[in-house]
């Protein structure tokens, strides 16, 4: 069942290594993206399907994905985040290859994703903040990503 996907992702690291060689590590930020947006849709002890279809939306989206690659991609994320021992593997990746105006964009999803039930738990504040640390976003900066997940239409 992963074999097509990872055909799929090897196929299109190819093109992009033989495009652009600075670009090679686009599906592993991708896996890394997605394995924390996952953690925190995980963090309060239930994925909703509002949670889900925020993700969903956000990876189509941001990485110009349609549903069945989001699908494998949730699948491969969900696999490497079940092996993860901690989140450093996952915003090591991010904060190497993404500016901070690209990491306050993935914490405002971020934020889209434990607002997307309507219940923000203190796990999910808590998870979200320390994820934040590890990508090296400043607090104001989190508070701004913070108010434009608040105040944009729901599924972002």
């Amino acid at each position: 069942m992963l074999d097509p996907l990872r055909q799929f992702i090897r196929q299109r690291r190819s093109v992009e290594i033989s495009a652009t060689p600075a670009e090679s590590p686009h599906d592993e930020i991708q896996l890394a993206a997605t394995a924390l947006l996952l953690d925190l849709a995980y963090a309060d002890g239930d994925f909703t399907p509002p949670e889900r279809e925020h993700i969903e939306s956000a990876l189509s989206r941001h990485f110009n994905l349609d549903l069945p690659s989001v699908k494998g991609l949730l699948e491969l994320a969900e696999r490497r985040r079940n092996r993860a021992v901690d989140h450093f593997q996952f915003t090591h990746m991010i904060a190497e290859h993404l500016d901070v105006g690209q990491r306050v964009v993935l914490a405002e999803v971020m934020y889209g994703v434990i607002l997307a039930d309507g219940q923000v738990e203190d796990r999910e504040s808590v998870l979200l903040r320390k994820i934040a640390n590890l990508l090296d976003i400043a607090p104001g900066y989190l508070s701004e990503a913070r108010k434009r997940a608040t105040h944009a239409p729901t599924h972002q």
